[in-house]
């Protein structure tokens, strides 16, 4: 009988342990957003982070309930931007898009004089050959 009590205590720190992970994942999530938002002012920011200080669960609770909506457009926002941000860099380390763009890129070096006609043709030829 001992054994089953063990468990039952192993299972309730668990339960216990994940609760407040959880806690504490939606605490520093409020903060980010408290932060992010630009439409509240610094005193009413520092309003919200002193209550959560002194009544963190009521706080969080009443946060996530009053403002809950406007901190997913603010947090989906966020995340678009870094997307949209990591598309362009990638973008621009991955060279030119498309075969095109290299042969015209190749042709307006050729007409400057900085490359010859058989670099040209070289370059022409490994753009076709990718496409």
């Amino acid at each position: 009988m001992e054994f089953v009590r063990n468990i039952w205590d192993l299972l309730w720190v668990f339960f216990w342990g994940f609760a407040f992970v959880a806690y504490l994942v939606a605490l520093f999530s409020i903060i980010g957003d408290i932060f992010r938002d630009r439409n509240l002012n610094g005193f009413l920011k520092a309003v919200w982070l002193l209550f959560l200080v002194f009544l963190p669960f009521l706080t969080a609770l009443v946060y996530l309930i009053a403002r809950g909506k406007s901190m997913a457009e603010r947090s989906a926002e966020h995340a678009n931007r870094s997307r949209q941000a990591a598309d362009a860099y990638i973008r621009e380390a991955a060279g030119k898009a498309t075969p095109s763009d290299e042969i015209v890129t190749a042709k307006a070096l050729l007409d400057s004089g900085a490359i010859s006609q058989a670099e040209y043709d070289t370059l022409k030829s490994k753009a076709l050959a990718r496409a």
